[in-house]
């Protein structure tokens, strides 16, 4: 029998389940993921700060494969042969495929001394939510540093400033990055209202840093400089998973699976990949989760035809996309191309989506 294996249980291979449990695949399907389930990228940082329970921002994997009826197998992918067609997992075993697709996400650039010693990577997310349980509960982190100052990193910034002073401590949060201005893929009015915003909260914003070195309780800087921490959390910008480079599949510039408009390697096309595992030839757009919910649909739609061998449909990213970022306070801001907002209804308007999303995988 055909087998088609789901590598990664991302925000696209969640909706591929979602809608296969209401059709039937004409094939043994394989989904392989490390955790059982699956926290929702957009809930994190309103976990962080104290806004949501652990289970209210997590998605069950194991539960979506049951009702899909695909095989949940834990583990995660550390080599790719694509002539052979398996996939070697992390306990040695291979896993042979027909047909594969690749939803893994981004990594992260560890190679900073000390980093993988001492620092919190914010990927996986899964081991970053219960990490830093951890942390909450042992270390009561008071001097915070947030090393990678784009999307992610301001909205981690004021999350873990707004967790700590709701703990009844003050908190010292310092968010430092290699670019000029922090979050430079925003326009300048979206920028300057995140940095007055984080100025207003006591958050240093230290912008054009090289991080040398971290260690126990520091994070070390260019020219001998030394920043005292409790906790480094690391959240610089995404890299490729290491293992594609062996893979024979062809890469983008920056080391990710190359598509096509079918969401379909350009070299392999017994594969196919989405998310931030994926760059789309002649359609290049930011590592986003708005991406990655967008190509659900068209990929388990070219699944399902590719295993029929029927005719395939395009898909073609959206050129804008809004970013939804929380300020930890039940407030958040808006930005939609040149335009920004912010307020408590933002958050509210976030709240409702982010909800609604989780809820939509969790129905039976």
């Amino acid at each position: 029998m055909t087998r088609l294996v789901l590598l990664g249980g991302g925000h696209s291979h969640i909706e591929v389940l979602r809608r296969w449990a209401r059709v039937s695949a004409p094939a043994e399907v394989v989904l392989v993921n490390p955790f059982k389930s699956l926290p929702y990228t957009g809930m994190v940082p309103g976990f962080v700060a104290g806004l949501y329970g652990e289970d209210d921002i997590h998605i069950d994997l194991a539960s979506l494969c049951e009702r899909a009826q695909v095989t949940f197998a834990r583990g995660s992918a550390v080599a790719l042969d694509c002539e052979a067609r398996s996939v070697r997992c992390s306990d040695g075993t291979k896993l042979r495929y027909d047909l594969l697709s690749i939803d893994v996400g981004s990594a992260l650039d560890t190679s900073t001394p000390g980093v993988s010693e001492h620092a919190l990577p914010v990927r996986p997310l899964y081991t970053f939510v219960s990490s830093l349980q951890r942390y909450r509960t042992a270390q009561r982190p008071q001097r915070v540093a947030v090393i990678g100052a784009g999307a992610a990193g301001v909205e981690l910034a004021l999350a873990l400033h707004a967790a700590i002073a709701r703990a009844g401590r003050t908190p010292t949060v310092t968010l430092l990055g290699d670019a000029p201005f922090p979050v430079p893929s925003f326009p300048q009015p979206a920028r300057q209202r995140l940095e007055r915003i984080c100025s207003t909260r006591g958050i240093t914003i230290r912008s054009s840093v090289h991080v040398t070195a971290l260690s126990a309780d520091a994070v070390h800087l260019a020219a001998g400089e030394r920043l005292a921490v409790d906790l480094s959390v690391w959240a610089t910008g995404p890299v490729a998973p290491a293992w594609l480079a062996d893979s024979g599949l062809a890469t983008d510039a920056r080391g990710f699976i190359a598509v096509d408009r079918h969401l379909r390697s350009i070299s392999h096309p017994d594969v196919y990949a989405a998310g931030d595992v994926a760059g789309m030839t002649g359609h290049e757009r930011p590592k986003s989760g708005v991406y990655a919910v967008r190509q659900g649909p068209h990929l388990a739609e070219n699944l399902l035809r590719s295993l029929r061998g029927e005719p395939l449909v395009s898909y073609i990213p959206q050129r804008r996309a809004l970013a939804l970022i929380g300020t930890g306070d039940r407030r958040a801001v808006a930005v939609y191309d040149d335009y920004s907002w912010e307020g408590a209804w933002v958050w509210r308007w976030k709240d409702i989506i982010d909800r609604r999303f989780v809820a939509r995988y969790r129905a039976g």
